[in-house]
């Protein structure tokens, strides 16, 4: 709205405008094209709300107006629009007096946050990139919190998809950024959150309610229902049993080891991603409220009831039998964590993750069975196993094939859900909970069977006192090259030694992940880009910025650097969207 024009201002003669069919005012405010129709007078935005085509330009008949750059067509007497793709026209009061036409330059909708909250709806079920984009603009510039556009497109997301998909998973990381991020990194999140979402469930089956069980019997009961439907495959006798819980009012708590329990009755279900699905389920809830933990939770059961095993692969077979080697070590983690030491504050996570990186399947067992005893926690062992798998990516070898950085990215980012699933349980009682352990065994296994990747392995810039004096010290110039790295192709050891440069120089790590993050959301990103940044901001949390915390954005900035640049398609449709809500006028840029 144009808050300095609150007064009618002259159009025009009446005589004129019957002669013409249109004038446009011109002034302080936005341009306003005032159209004669059918002895009426209408005024409206003279930008085409679609991609700014001054409206003038088009044409009129039979009391729609047709802008002729994309044919849009438009509702005189309302400004609503005929073709979703587009949006509808502001308009604004027209007066005739003494034959003089009089118009009140007020543009806006009566609500705002309102308006875009449904033309957001509009464009998830249409998939419509552009409107999606200014919807997501317009709430925020409504004043609309983006965790609530998170719960709107999240909601649509589990209602209009039969399971959950990648595009929630995409939603969910970027929300867990959302605090971290600047204001243009928040719309580009949030905008890439909701295009996936919508291309999720394009053309694909609603989701089927179901309902709780009448009876409410016992958790522990509940439990084994949930892991025999889970191992028989049957979806609607686990949907319902999870409902039963839910509807209980079971705590976050039980909730996780009761998910954790059944999905690894399979190993490292579905390449890692069911569990990380589980746990993107549960960070979404986080972000959007747990009372509707009735409607995203029962989403993840149909991969979870449907996903294979690693006990299906012959690697976790031959040579050895990784699979009965993890069951034996899991019958023992029940006395295990009965006999461990009563040990407040165990710190030895960098030394068991050094381990978990071992050659040997039966040493690295070992190793986990040791530290149990010693006093580590089920969150201990996830927080190793987590930093090991970042190590993978870290000196992720250049020798391998390109398609190889996904083996390691899987083990980071089921090792990070593995490791806060088990924070979700928070609890001392491990004993209790050990079948939730056998995540961990499961990483472990994993990671070993990814060793590979770092033959030879490539070297971490920082570590052993390896002068970074080359780089740019300057916190701004370090922004600059980072990004320019990102801007050419091969470019995964400078973008390492740049992160590297700015965590060693104790500059601001928030300004670093707004980088990365930046980095990221202005490419056309593959799915597993937003779950490596994601994963690697949720783990540097837990080190801060110590050698290890270097580490893991090292990581993340090898595989993002290995990944861009793109063709930015998306960026563009982004940025379009900005231009227009900032009322830009597209047609008159030459230089595009």
């Amino acid at each position: 709205m144009d808050a300095s024009a609150t007064d009618f201002v002259r159009a025009g003669s009446l005589e004129e405008l019957k002669a013409k069919g249109r004038l446009v005012v011109h002034g302080p405010h936005r341009p306003i094209l005032v159209v004669h129709d059918k002895d009426r007078v209408f005024a409206l935005d003279n930008r085409c709300p679609h991609m700014g085509f001054p409206l003038d330009r088009g044409s009129v008949e039979d009391g729609t107006l047709t802008c002729h750059w994309h044919h849009a067509r438009f509702d005189l007497a309302s400004g609503c629009t005929f073709d979703l793709w587009a949006d509808d026209v502001p308009t604004c009061p027209a007066e005739v007096r003494d034959g003089e036409v009089w118009v009140r330059p007020i543009f806006g909708y009566g609500d705002p946050a309102g308006h875009w909250r449904q033309r957001l709806d509009d464009g998830l079920a249409h998939v419509l990139g552009l409107v999606i984009a200014k919807a997501v603009h317009g709430q925020l510039a409504a004043g609309v919190a983006p965790s609530d556009v998170v719960r709107q497109v999240a909601l649509f997301g589990v209602e209009n998809r039969d399971g959950w998909g990648v595009g929630l998973t995409i939603l969910a990381a970027l929300g867990n950024l959302l605090p971290v991020l600047p204001e243009e990194e928040t719309y580009l999140a949030l905008f890439h959150g909701a295009r996936r979402v919508a291309a999720d469930c394009d053309g694909q089956a609603p989701r089927r309610r179901r309902t709780a069980l009448a009876s409410r019997p016992d958790l522990a009961t509940l439990k084994r229902w949930l892991r025999r439907w889970t191992s028989v495959r049957h979806r609607e006798a686990a949907e319902r049993t999870l409902l039963t819980v839910v509807a209980a009012g079971a705590s976050r708590a039980a909730l996780a080891d009761l998910l954790l329990a059944a999905d690894t009755d399979r190993a490292f279900a579905d390449g890692g991603h069911s569990l990380d699905f589980i746990n993107k389920a549960f960070e979404c809830l986080d972000l959007i409220g747990w009372e509707h933990a009735d409607s995203v939770l029962p989403a993840v059961v149909g991969q979870m009831v449907a996903a294979r095993g690693a006990e299906e692969s012959t690697a976790w077979r031959q040579p050895t039998d990784l699979i009965a080697l993890c069951a034996e070590v899991a019958a023992e983690l029940p006395g295990l964590f009965a006999a461990r030491r009563d040990v407040r504050g165990w710190l030895d996570h960098a030394a068991l993750a050094q381990a978990l990186l071992g050659d040997d399947p039966k040493a690295i067992m070992a190793a986990l069975k040791a530290e149990i005893l010693a006093g580590a926690a089920g969150t201990d062992l996830g927080r190793s196993l987590a930093y090991a798998a970042a190590l993978r990516l870290a000196r992720f070898g250049s020798a391998n094939e390109h398609a190889d950085w996904e083996t390691a990215h899987h083990v980071f980012t089921y090792a990070n859900a593995v490791h806060w699933m088990l924070k979700q349980i928070g609890t001392a009682d491990w004993k209790r909970h050990s079948e939730a352990v056998r995540g961990v065994l499961h990483g472990a296994m994993a990671l070993y069977l990814a060793r590979y990747l770092n033959v030879p392995p490539a070297r971490i810039p920082g570590d052993g006192g390896e002068p970074l004096d080359d780089l740019p010290a300057n916190a701004e110039e370090i922004r600059v090259a980072l990004l320019d790295a990102f801007d050419r192709q091969r470019q995964v050891d400078l973008a390492a030694r740049l992160v590297a440069r700015h965590l060693t120089l104790r500059h601001s790590v928030q300004a670093l992940i707004a980088t990365l993050a930046r980095a990221l959301l202005r490419e056309d990103s593959g799915f597993h880009a937003y779950q490596v940044l994601d994963a690697g901001v949720r783990q540097f949390s837990e080190w801060g910025n110590t050698d290890e915390g270097r580490h893991i954005l090292i990581a993340v900035a090898r595989y993002l650097a290995a990944h861009s640049p793109t063709e930015r398609a998306e960026l563009q449709t982004a940025d379009i969207a900005r231009r227009l809500m900032r009322g830009g006028e597209l047609h008159q840029d030459t230089t595009a």
